[in-house]
């Protein structure tokens, strides 16, 4: 085992190290065992998670596809898991701002023999199936850094250092990190984590892929009256509120006991700088259809979480010295199935099908070789195939809904044949200037139907220790106010969707406050800052929102 990099951390040691428990980090392991399991090998995995427990950190919709999970875990009815609500009828909506018109729903988008879930119920599920497969699973540790041996290959993670004061001085309480080293480490950290953005830089991962293109969703759970509810039926729109040149849409889904997931996704390629996806949100429910189904109910639940759209075309390079990209980490959400759990999941055993193969050739270093097998067993795999033909749509929606909508009916019916794949453009660089943008006028919350950002975060259960230092770091702490107000109003007033950031005014002079007790973690700011100012990091393992079961 290498020594530690830091002589102050005790160091440990696993063959696989999986950084993330969600549907990809806990395949990636529940497959790695079950092929250890068969062919009578030892292999030691251990999964950090960095929420205060498995699920806390996951939010999703969600209508599950079960076909990963049936070639996982077969007999996943016997034992249990938590898919209870079948999918029924499927509604494609255009909406205007007092009216809907029902559309043929897109082929991509029906939905039988699929569920309606929670992705946190479903997270705590296969990580009871992982733990009974002997993987040791560590919720409440968040993996802040990479290590690196002197060839530069990935050697493991550490865990962050505990106790840091607000002037990050070490207080009497100071804990430093723990080394995890491994012979492969896997990044499974969701939407735009921040140790797999470093990766995806060092190595440059992404030289023969398009920039990565995002969305941002907002969820709400309401408990809604009986006589408006219809378990099982799927609802999905678009048009209003959003203009016609802004990408983006609605879903509500009726679960069980009277519950309805009900959210709103927008295009982190939007232009106007004025544009709030949370109140874009709060306004979709004032539509004369949703607040008639909504009348009577109440809100249980809220949540926040970037997506990562951009699909083959945006896929990096999956694998680097030491280790490999899975999930969301990569980049394999279907979005025009506006579905990626079934996708991280058949990543994750891809990946972990590949690993264990590699790990038991006599050949394979112990530290830092390259899992070349990975990319190799992606392409001839069906997940390779179900991208493949949707790898044009989302670029489509680049030259407005309707001029995407007609492209994605061409590539649908055949267009995917032709050899060609659209590149993305990064998000960050797509807002116009204040002096080119129209402001947008937002209602009022009225605390029934509609509420503000605060209001919200309290139900996401969002917490941090208070005697850490801030996760969100500016590079430069003057371009808030001297680039980003003058030229875009400070968009990130109004992108982040948990009031995390704000302009105030002390003694005359402006000031831009980070609120980050507030972050719900979605990484939005890291993405979508027209300077690229904001890092998003990891805080102390525990912190964060806690879903439950959203």
């Amino acid at each position: 085992m290498p020594a530690p990099i830091r002589s102050d951390r005790e160091a440990m040691e696993y063959d696989v190290v999986i950084v993330g428990a969600g549907p990809a980090g806990l395949s990636c392991g529940i497959r790695l065992k079950q092929l250890a399991n068969e062919s009578g090998k030892e292999l030691s995995v251990c999964i950090l998670e960095k929420g205060s427990e498995v699920g806390a950190h996951l939010l999703s919709g969600a209508v599950f596809e079960p076909r990963s999970l049936n070639e996982l875990i077969p007999d996943w009815k016997e034992k249990g898991a938590p898919l209870r609500c079948e999918a029924g009828k499927d509604k494609f909506l255009f909406m205007t701002k007092n009216k809907s018109y029902r559309l043929p729903t897109p082929p991509q988008m029906h939905n039988k023999g699929n569920y309606i879930i929670s992705l946190g119920e479903l997270g705590r599920w296969l990580a009871g199936q992982a733990e009974e497969l002997g993987i040791e699973i560590f919720p409440g540790f968040a993996a802040a850094e990479v290590l690196y041996n002197e060839d530069n290959a990935v050697i493991g993670i550490a865990t962050g250092d505990m106790g840091i004061s607000k002037e990050g001085e070490k207080t009497d309480m100071f804990e430093p990190g723990v080394e995890i080293h491994a012979r492969q480490t896997i990044f499974s950290e969701g939407c735009h984590g921040s140790l797999s953005k470093e990766l995806i830089e060092k190595y440059d991962l992404r030289k023969n892929a398009s920039p990565q293109t995002y969305a941002l969703g907002i969820k709400e759970i309401w408990e809604i009256k009986p006589e408006h509810h219809n378990e099982g039926e799927i609802i999905h729109s678009l048009g209003w509120p959003l203009d016609s040149k802004t990408y983006g849409g609605s879903w509500i889904y009726h679960a069980e006991n009277n519950q309805i997931s009900i959210g709103y996704v927008v295009g982190l390629d939007y232009k106007n700088p004025y544009l709030s996806p949370f109140e874009e949100m709060q306004r979709y429910k004032t539509h004369p259809d949703i607040a008639k189904m909504l009348d009577g109910g109440r809100r249980i639940s809220y949540g926040a979480k970037t997506l990562v759209e951009g699909g083959l075309a945006s896929l990096p390079k999956l694998t680097f010295p030491g280790g490999c990209l899975t999930g969301d980490s990569a980049g394999f959400l279907n979005m025009a199935k506006i579905k990626g759990n079934h996708t991280a999941i058949k990543s994750g055993m891809i990946v972990a099908e590949s690993v264990f193969t590699c790990l038991h050739l006599e050949e394979t270093p112990e530290y830092g070789w390259e899992c070349s097998r990975y990319e190799t067993n992606f392409k001839s795999s069906w997940l390779y195939s179900e991208l493949n033909k949707v790898r044009n749509i989302r670029q489509g929606f680049h030259f407005g809904v309707w001029a995407g909508m007609a492209h994605a009916a061409f590539q649908t019916l055949g267009g995917w044949l032709l050899p060609y794949t659209l590149k993305h453009k990064a998000d960050f660089a797509q807002l116009d200037t204040i002096d080119t943008a129209k402001p947008i006028a937002y209602p009022k919350p009225d605390g029934i139907l509609t509420f503000d950002r605060l209001t919200s975060v309290q139900l996401s259960n969002t917490n941090h220790a208070e005697d850490q230092p801030s996760h969100l770091k500016l590079k430069d702490e003057s371009v808030p106010i001297t680039i980003n107000l003058p030229k875009y109003a400070e968009p990130a007033q109004r992108y982040c969707p948990a009031a995390v950031y704000e302009i105030i005014v002390e003694k005359g002079e402006k000031k831009f406050q980070i609120n980050a007790q507030n972050c719900v973690h979605c990484k939005t700011c890291d993405i979508k800052d027209p300077s690229q100012n904001i890092l998003w990091t990891v805080p102390q393992g525990g912190g964060g929102p806690n879903y439950g079961n959203m």
